[in-house]
C-alpha cells in the first residue's frame, strides 16, 4: 500500500482505528474520517513516522461527504482505496419497541452512510481508471441477533449493495468487497456488554474458537481486499469471525 491515498470512516476508534494503523504501517496515506475530528489518533501515527491525517464528516450527509472526497482528491490528486466503516448500533430490543427515529439514525448512518460514500468514491476511481473498495457489514450481514433488527437489516443491505456495486464497476477496474466481522473487542461491543453482561458470556460461547476478535484481525483482512494481492476478489463478503457462522 506504499503511497496509497487510503480513506478510511468511523476511524477514531476499534476496527476503524485498527485499519488506518495497519494501512499507515504498510506505508499508505490515511484520511482518517469520524464524525468527531480523531486529531488524536491521526497525530499518533505521524508522530511514529507514518502519513495519516484526521477529517471530520458525518457519513449520513451526503454534501458532506461529497465535500470530503473533494478535499482528498483536491489534496492528493486521487482516491486509491477506501474502507466504508462507520457504524452505530441501536438499543437491543425487540423490533417492535425500536422507535422509528432509531431506525432511520441506524439506516443514515449504517447504510446510507455507505452509499454515500461509495458514489462518490466510485466517481473518482472512474476517473483515475482503478481503485478498491470495501465496505464494513457484520456477521450479522449473513445471520442475525435478536434485539438488533434495525442493525442487522442495515448490515444485510451493505452486501447486497457491494455485490450489485461490484457487478456494475468489475469491469472498470474498480473492486468493490465487504468484510463480515465476528465478534470483536471494541468500545461499541464493551457498550452493548455493559448493557447487557450476560451477552458478552453468551457470544464467546458461540465461537469455536473460544474468544473475542481483535481489531487488527479485521485489518489483516481489509488491507488484503485493498491491496494487489487480492485482484481477483470481486463483490465478495468475507467473513471473519472465529468460526461463527459455521458453528
Amino acid at each position: 500500500m506504499k503511497n496509497k491515498i487510503t480513506l478510511i470512516t468511523g476511524a477514531a476508534m476499534g476496527i476503524g482505528l485498527a485499519c488506518s494503523e495497519a494501512f499507515a504501517k504498510e506505508g499508505a496515506t490515511v484520511i482518517m474520517a469520524d464524525i468527531k475530528k480523531p486529531n488524536e489518533q491521526a497525530q499518533k501515527l505521524v508522530d511514529a513516522g507514518y502519513h495519516a491525517v484526521a477529517y471530520q464528516c458525518d457519513v449520513s450527509d451526503v454534501y458532506a461527504v461529497k465535500k470530503m472526497i473533494e478535499w482528498i482528491v483536491l489534496t492528493y490528486g486521487r482516491l486509491d482505496a477506501a474502507l466504508n466503516n462507520a457504524g452505530i448500533q441501536t438499543p437491543q430490543r425487540p423490533m417492535a419497541e425500536i422507535t422509528n427515529d432509531e431506525f432511520d439514525r441506524t439506516v443514515a448512518v449504517d447504510l446510507k452512510g455507505v452509499w454515500n460514500c461509495m458514489q462518490f468514491e466510485i466517481e473518482q476511481m472512474l476517473k483515475q481508471g482503478e481503485g478498491a473498495i470495501v465496505n464494513t457489514s457484520s456477521q450479522g450481514g449473513l445471520t442475525a441477533f435478536s434485539g438488533q433488527a434495525a442493525y442487522i437489516s442495515c448490515k444485510h443491505g451493505v452486501i447486497g449493495l457491494t455485490r450489485t456495486a461490484s457487478l456494475d464497476y468489475a469491469a472498470k477496474n474498480i473492486r468493490i468487497n465487504a468484510v463480515c466481522p465476528g465478534v470483536t473487542a471494541t468500545p461499541m461491543l464493551e457498550e452493548l456488554v455493559t448493557r447487557n453482561p450476560k451477552l458478552g458470556e453468551d457470544l464467546v460461547r458461540d465461537i469455536p474458537v473460544g474468544r473475542l476478535g481483535k481489531p487488527s484481525e479485521i485489518a489483516d483482512a481489509v488491507l488484503w481486499l485493498c491491496s494487489s494481492k487480492a485482484s481477483f476478489v470481486h463483490g465478495h463478503a468475507l467473513v471473519v469471525d472465529g468460526g461463527f457462522t459455521i458453528h
